[in-house]
């Protein structure tokens, strides 16, 4: 009788453990450089079968933004939920002659869900800032990954048998292929005899694809046009990294339920050539919507609703605080998150109506217009009332008279109707165009507050 009792009691316990909902594994897909109308779900010429599955079995946002209209700036922002002049990232890094860096005292995305049990891995680009003999900068691991396998920027020569690849602090040397599928084979080849298999994971892979140098398969490019043509390379990328999604996706599938992993493909900033974001003024380096709208997408099948286009202003900045809302975990304390839980958009929970607690907001230094402000439909756009020497590449000398600088030819635009920010409307919107003022102002000085002295580091 004994001995039933407790075999019924385990069986009980056995039962209600295997009862239990294992923690959802998490994955961020990042294309680099890609425009507003690039893939085939946003209305873009390359076919992305991969990409527009996630689409279909997801939320699909029509007006999502990147953290930057350039590329170090952004990723910062989205590893942190934070404006990336408070982490320490000013605009596009360069090691060699640069102190920045994402500053360690910054709470990541990845130092969250290894802190709750996650096994973390980032494959890919970086350009968060990597050591130099002269210069001793944080590595990955030290901003919560437990693997890594990364390039300081770009993909060298170009995206075909790169070279530049380092793995956990050493350098690989030149590896046959191209980028996307060297950091899929990679990220593949953790899943199966790197990462801890009793733990939940975290893998973070950000594509150099279709940033310049490109390359691509002659096999993919003549789909495109002919093999000299720089549009049809172009293109060419963004189907190859689509096909690389596709391996990588039906690995996925084969190491858990596709029900237990969330997806979020996204853009680190706007297309570099005009053509590919549609109707919107700008491109990369503009702070105008064709530099910073981009494709964003959440996929987890059962837990987000499928097939749905979300309207609601929303971006990488929302990333951070959107996976610690669905994965119901505690976002970082005493930080303050300039991002928003878009969890019950994506969930369709009415009974918790989103609610944005401030517009998002960009600024980068050679940008004109500098800054911009969305609010609801509307874009609140501004020019520096001071000047910059001309150097295109950041300077850190120049960071007191950023912290310091104020905003004039300020300019409102209404998205709904006028995406290419044509019509100034300020004048039919006096009270808005104030308000937004106001709020631009204030939030820029939080920002600045907390922007790091760079040019102060010996």
């Amino acid at each position: 009788m004994r001995t039933t009792t407790f075999a019924l009691l385990f069986a009980l316990v056995a039962t209600s453990s295997l009862a239990e909902p294992s923690a959802p594994n998490v994955v961020v897909l990042l294309a680099d450089d890609l425009g507003y109308r690039d893939v085939g779900c946003y209305g873009g010429p390359v076919k992305t079968p991969a990409i527009d599955s996630l689409a279909a079995k997801g939320v699909r946002f029509t007006d999502f933004y990147s953290g930057c209209a350039v590329c170090s700036p952004s990723r910062a922002t989205l590893l942190t939920g934070r404006h990336h002049i408070r982490t320490g990232v000013y605009s596009w890094i360069s090691d060699a002659v640069q102190n920045s860096h994402l500053l360690e005292r910054e709470v990541t995305l990845a130092e969250i869900l290894r802190e709750a049990g996650y096994a973390t891995a980032h494959v890919g680009k970086w350009h968060l800032g990597l050591p130099t003999e002269k210069r001793n900068k944080p590595t990955p691991d030290q901003h919560g990954f437990d693997f890594w396998f990364a390039t300081w920027n770009n993909a060298r020569p170009s995206h075909r048998n790169p070279n530049n690849f380092i793995r956990n602090g050493k350098p690989v040397g030149r590896l046959e292929g191209y980028a996307c599928q060297i950091v899929v084979d990679e990220a593949i080849a953790w899943l199966d005899e790197e990462r801890a298999p009793e733990k939940p994971f975290f893998l973070n892979v950000w594509f150099h694809e279709p940033h310049a140098p490109i390359a691509s398969p002659d096999g993919i490019v003549e789909h495109y046009g002919k093999l000299d043509d720089r549009a049809a390379i172009y293109s060419g990328t963004i189907d190859n990294t689509d096909r690389a999604i596709a391996r990588l996706v039906k690995k996925l599938a084969e190491v858990d339920d596709p029900k237990d992993t969330l997806i979020i493909y996204a853009s680190d900033n706007g297309s570099y050539r005009k053509d590919r974001v549609g109707d919107l003024r700008g491109a990369k380096g503009m702070n105008w919507d064709g530099g910073i709208r981009v494709p964003g997408i959440f996929c987890w099948p059962g837990k987000i609703t499928s097939g749905i286009e979300a309207s609601q202003p929303a971006g990488l900045v929302d990333v951070l605080p959107t996976v610690c809302g669905l994965l119901d975990l505690e976002p970082p304390v005493d930080v303050h998150l300039d991002g928003a839980d878009l969890s019950s958009i994506l969930t369709g929970n009415s009974e918790r109506p989103f609610k944005r607690h401030q517009p998002l907001y960009w600024h980068l230094q050679k940008s004109r217009p500098i800054v911009a402000l969305r609010d609801g439909d509307f874009s609140l756009v501004a020019d520096p009332d001071y000047e910059l020497s001309t150097s295109n590449m950041f300077q850190e000398a120049w960071i007191p008279k950023i912290k310091q600088g104020g905003y004039q030819n300020f300019r409102l635009y209404n998205l709904k109707v006028d995406p290419g920010q044509v019509e100034n409307v300020a004048a039919d919107h006096p009270e808005l165009f104030q308000r937004m003022k106001k709020s631009l102002a204030a939030i820029n000085a939080s920002v600045m507050s907390e922007g790091h002295d760079w040019h102060l580091q010996k």
